[in-house]
């Protein structure tokens, strides 16, 4: 039997679930577990408890199983302290998933790291790298020779242009855009519907039309 299990029962968890119950390749189980008590037994990711994966107990379990994991925490911060909480209890690399919805557009020629997730309508173009353990949300588009580092998330509607990087746990708001040759550092927050026209520093953030940073901007709100 070949089982999947979410780390994180979050949204997102319940977004993953759906992704690969839908894919061909289908689980014979999907389960997730979650450090809060109040959430074992529960079915995340369903209206009336069927589908979904049921909240099985907590984190630590998946070392003495031998599932394929996903981790679904919403934030990329989030998501390398799990990896780093996880390799701890000694679990590999091998043992991460890669999801991909069927709608998702992946060519040939582009590259896509152990972990990662893409949800419904996503399009990479040609070329494009992404990391280990990146969440990209649903219609997303990745053009031409973008590169994506590991833990980043790129929320709905994001656009990238051509030869964009996006650096390691850097946070993409809905329906951002990025233009083309612009680097986007990491840990840094991009805001929802923003233009970014100009590299954006690691560890700051920045919203608006054009996008700027909050620091010296403190009427944009996002």
């Amino acid at each position: 039997m070949t089982a999947l299990v979410l780390v994180a029962a979050s949204g997102l968890a319940g977004e993953v679930a759906a992704a690969a119950a839908s894919n061909e390749f289908r689980y014979d189980e999907i389960v997730a577990v979650d450090d809060n008590r109040e959430r074992w037994g529960e079915v995340i990711g369903s209206v009336d408890g069927a589908g979904g994966a049921k909240v099985i107990g907590p984190i630590e379990v998946v070392a003495d199983c031998g599932a394929d994991l996903v981790l679904c925490a919403g934030a990329g911060a989030t998501r390398r302290r799990l990896a780093e909480r996880l390799s701890g209890y000694g679990v590999a690399p091998e043992r991460y998933a890669t999801v991909v919805h069927p709608s998702a557009s992946v060519p040939t020629g582009c590259e896509l790291g152990a972990g990662t997730v893409l949800l419904a309508g996503v399009v990479l173009t040609a070329g494009v790298r992404v990391g280990r353990h990146v969440v990209v949300m649903p219609n997303v588009v990745l053009t031409h020779d973008d590169i994506v580092g590991d833990y980043a998330t790129l929320c709905a509607g994001v656009t990238l242009g051509g030869e964009v990087v996006i650096g390691e746990a850097a946070y993409l708001g809905m329906s951002s855009s990025v233009r083309q040759r612009t680097t986007v550092g990491a840990d840094s927050v991009l805001g929802m519907g923003a233009v970014l026209l100009n590299d954006l520093p690691a560890g700051e953030t920045w919203a608006g039309v054009p996008a700027r940073s909050l620091n010296s901007r403190q009427e944009l709100i996002w």
